[in-house]
């Protein structure tokens, strides 16, 4: 078992651990409140009959008498034992959680060290980025041939440097030879498209920028080779 399947399957059983613990907290809570609750009624009562015997002279003030009994000082010891077991029970849970925050830490680390080092080879061997199927893609100047290009191409998991708004964040170094593309002049990433004019100078569009859902039938020309087409043949 790898340690992401390792993680995932004990992070399934994290959820329940913490209901279960959750669900004692919240029956000692009750227990601890109706604890003191009773204590404070027995305190008040045996506070009110103390005053009564100083009142009446039968007890004087500061004797060793004036105190409470037996029956409230174990109560309020019972309390203090519950309000630590419920202490030892909210460590429990964060020291889960956080276990499990370090573990996800760790993989995020073994993770973004793989990137480098992949990163760090490509650019040692000057090799350019795979696509998931196992073909080349070529950035622009690598090859002065531009025929029989394929009509659109999918770079969802191409380089690491593929720029993906929606993966998550690990703050890694962008490549500045990675070759840029499109309108917006970002790397490749998703499914691109390129224009049917061997003289553009962009070539490959992302889908999301050129307004494309979907391959395109036939020619396809971006906007700027589009719009110089209709010049030349409003000429």
């Amino acid at each position: 078992m790898s340690f992401l399947e390792d993680f995932q399957a004990n992070l399934e059983s994290l959820p329940n651990i913490l209901q279960r613990k959750y669900a004692l907290l919240r029956d000692l809570d009750k227990s601890l409140q109706e604890i003191q609750r009773q204590n404070e009624q027995r305190c008040e009562q045996e506070m009110e009959n103390i005053r009564r015997e100083v009142v009446s002279g039968n007890v004087m003030q500061g004797s060793s008498l004036i105190r409470f009994s037996e029956e409230a000082l174990d109560e309020q010891k019972h309390a203090i034992r519950i309000a630590d077991e419920k202490v030892a029970l909210a460590v429990q849970g964060y020291d889960l959680v956080d276990a499990h925050i370090q573990q996800l830490d760790q993989y995020l680390k073994k993770f973004d060290e793989e990137l480098r080092r992949e990163r760090e080879n490509a650019v040692a061997t000057g090799s350019p980025s795979a696509n998931p199927d196992g073909s080349v893609k070529s950035g622009r100047g690598s090859d002065g041939s531009r025929g029989g290009r394929k009509k659109s191409r999918n770079t969802a998991a191409a380089a690491p440097a593929a720029v993906n708004p929606t993966s998550m964040d690990l703050d890694l170094p962008v490549d500045p030879n990675e070759p840029t593309y499109c309108f917006c002049n970002q790397v490749s990433y998703g499914e691109m498209v390129a224009c049917d004019n061997t003289d553009c100078k962009i070539e490959w569009f992302h889908y999301g920028c050129v307004g494309l859902k979907e391959q395109p039938k036939g020619k396809w020309y971006c906007s700027d080779c589009a719009g110089m087409q209709k010049r030349r043949k409003g000429k």
